[in-house]
């Protein structure tokens, strides 16, 4: 395989991703729906290369994205979730049983949740009293992430269905050429 075709497909998804987490910050209402793209894009990395490429690309769209990108919020939900659960669902589901799959997925999002909720907290000075507008609202946001959750990684399963079917060949052998 050509190493110099895998790192330009790797850059090219990379400043994809960081076009992504920046128009964030052009497009208000896209603060969430834009990292979960971003993430997205590393799916066709951790196809065609392998996860073993996709954690760089993660890491280098993490920090460019803060560096250039002006929704901070955007970000830190990359960061802390969307960016790597494609690489981590990827991984997850070539081991074990439908069942353990699930209870790994929803341990790696609620403990992404709980950290995303104590960092907004103790290190953006987001006051807690911002979350409990309704007593116990924390959890019922949680709650309902998880619910959310579900239809995001049955989202990334079509996406990665769809991506196989229509451009897999076509990619796999762009990255095979001598």
């Amino acid at each position: 395989m050509n190493r110099s075709v895998q790192i330009a497909f790797s850059g090219m998804l990379t400043a994809l991703g960081v076009a992504f987490l920046c128009a964030a910050g052009l497009i208000p209402v896209a603060t969430y729906a834009l990292p979960a793209l971003s993430g997205a894009l590393l799916m066709p990395i951790v196809v065609e290369l392998g996860a073993k490429w996709a954690w760089p690309v993660f890491l280098a769209t993490g920090i460019l994205g803060f560096l250039l990108g002006p929704d901070k919020e955007a970000v830190f939900l990359y960061i802390l979730f969307f960016g790597y659960y494609p690489i981590i669902k990827a991984i997850f589901e070539r081991h074990g049983p439908k069942w353990e799959q699930w209870i790994l997925k929803f341990g790696v999002f609620n403990a992404s949740m709980i950290v995303a909720y104590f960092i907004s907290i103790y290190f953006l000075g987001i006051p807690e009293e911002s979350f409990e507008i309704i007593p116990g609202m924390p959890i019922w946001l949680l709650l309902a992430g998880n619910v959310v959750f579900v239809i995001y990684d049955y989202a990334l399963s079509g996406l990665v269905g769809a991506y196989v079917v229509r451009f897999h060949s076509m990619i796999s052998k762009w990255l095979r050429a001598k």
